[in-house]
């Protein structure tokens, strides 16, 4: 059966039209346009990306604190439908439509920063206390681009394994520590009689990031972290034995162990499709632990590290998201003072706790909501730098967006017989030599 979204649908409206405001030029005040003795706020636009409904609650709340204690400025909060958000953004930058704050992911920063739609905020975080403060991995993925800040982390995301302790209990099975042991689990909890299945499985939009991860396990040490989408010998990681077995055993978890119609299942459907009972293991980012707490009781799930290679390697990507300012924005210095406000320790702590992030101030380390729980397999990965290792994500290069369209499409088609495995990695492993020489 196909599972629907009617928890991430965004159910707010896109504003369509703005009312003309009196005071719009560029660099004008909080108290209204200077020079002009106008009383009347500043209208800033700041349009999310990732919605959800409980999400955009939460920013409403955060909005609702930033416009109190700045009177002289009003923000319209903009919700588009997950599916289609980045692409309105990209929309709305490209034709210089108005809005001021937008949501920037490491996955979009590339192409907003090559087409010169989003600012660099070097001006602004000179001069920003909290800079100093943000976590390395936040820092980095802020300054990835051009090494320039583009845009303000406001959490990180980092995959982790969530399966159900009741299902794993009746068949005596314990976490899966390698991406072999994930299929036997996957093939033994399966039981479509009872439409319970052993794993949420993504093959719609998204599902590059989940074969591209296992064949760098598979990989091992041999993959490059510096540049993930090669070996450490220049080869790309399409080009070995291994890579053939990690794509055959992604294969088989969802011949054996997957519902048949999560050949298209993007975030939502996957996420759906755990919390709603039908799929006993989900790898997602922590942003999903809240959402699971809500939906499933307690002592029904856990969360654990994410599998490993046969060499015993994982290797994992730091994602960030945060706010960015558009370049053509002609209210700069309110758009800064927005982004400040929500990028604060207080507002992020809150933010993250909320939505289920790993906070990107250094303030928030020792917080033992961090620690303990449903959280602790993310300190025990970074903790353990000789078995799960950190790797540059390849989003800064060129023909990332296509690539990856091109690896979903595939493996579909792998999928239903229309291409074989080997004739994917030939396909695969040329693609990447070619975004090689052309360069980032």
């Amino acid at each position: 059966m196909r599972i629907g979204k009617k928890w991430f649908a965004s159910t707010l409206l896109l504003v369509t039209a703005l009312s003309s405001l009196t005071a719009c030029g560029s660099g004008t005040s909080s108290e209204g346009a200077a020079g002009s003795g106008s009383t009347e706020p500043v209208k800033i636009r700041m349009i999310e990306s990732l919605t959800s409904p409980a999400r955009t609650e939460v920013l409403k709340q955060m909005v609702s604190k930033f416009e109190e204690a700045n009177p002289g400025i009003d923000v319209e909060l903009i919700s588009p439908p997950l599916d289609s958000a980045d692409t309105k953004i990209a929309q709305m930058l490209s034709s210089k439509a108005d809005i001021d704050v937008l949501e920037v992911r490491d996955s979009t920063v590339k192409q907003f920063v090559t087409n010169n739609w989003i600012a660099d905020l070097s001006p602004y975080t000179s001069k920003w206390s909290g800079y100093g403060t943000l976590n390395a991995s936040a820092q980095m993925s802020a300054n990835y681009i051009e090494n320039k800040p583009y845009y303000i982390p406001y959490g990180l995301y980092e995959k982790i394994l969530f399966y159900r302790t009741d299902w794993f209990k009746e068949k005596g099975l314990e976490a899966p520590k390698t991406w072999e042991e994930l299929y036997a689990a996957a093939k033994a909890i399966t039981d479509p009689s009872k439409n319970r299945y052993g794993y949420s499985f993504r093959g719609g939009k998204g599902a590059d990031s989940y074969i591209v991860d296992m064949i760098r396990d598979y990989n091992g040490t041999n993959t490059n972290p510096e540049d993930a989408m090669f070996l450490k010998n220049g080869n790309t990681i399409f080009s070995t034995p291994e890579a053939k077995q990690a794509l055959e055993n992604h294969l088989n978890i969802y011949k054996d162990g997957s519902p048949k119609d999560s050949v298209n299942w993007g975030f939502a459907e996957m996420v759906e499709g755990f919390e709603a009972g039908v799929t006993g293991m989900l790898i997602q980012d922590p942003d999903v632990i809240d959402v699971v707490k809500q939906k499933m009781g307690e002592g029904t799930w856990s969360t654990a590290a994410i599998p490993a290679g046969p060499s015993g390697v994982t290797h994992y990507k730091v994602g960030a998201a945060g706010w960015g300012m558009a370049a053509h924005s002609e209210h700069k210095d309110e758009a800064w003072k927005l982004i400040e406000f929500l990028s604060s320790p207080e507002q992020n702590e809150f933010f993250t706790q909320k939505i289920g992030l790993i906070p990107v101030h250094t303030t928030a380390s020792e917080n033992e909501f961090y620690k303990t729980g449903y959280y602790k397999p993310y300190m025990d990965m970074n903790a353990d730098a000789a078995h799960y290792i950190p790797v540059k994500p390849e989003t800064d290069y060129k023909g990332f967006g296509e690539w990856r369209s091109i690896i979903q499409q595939d493996t579909q088609a792998i999928i239903f017989g229309r291409l074989s495995v080997d004739d994917a990695l030939k396909k695969w492993d040329a693609y990447w030599l070619d975004q090689k020489k052309q360069g980032k």
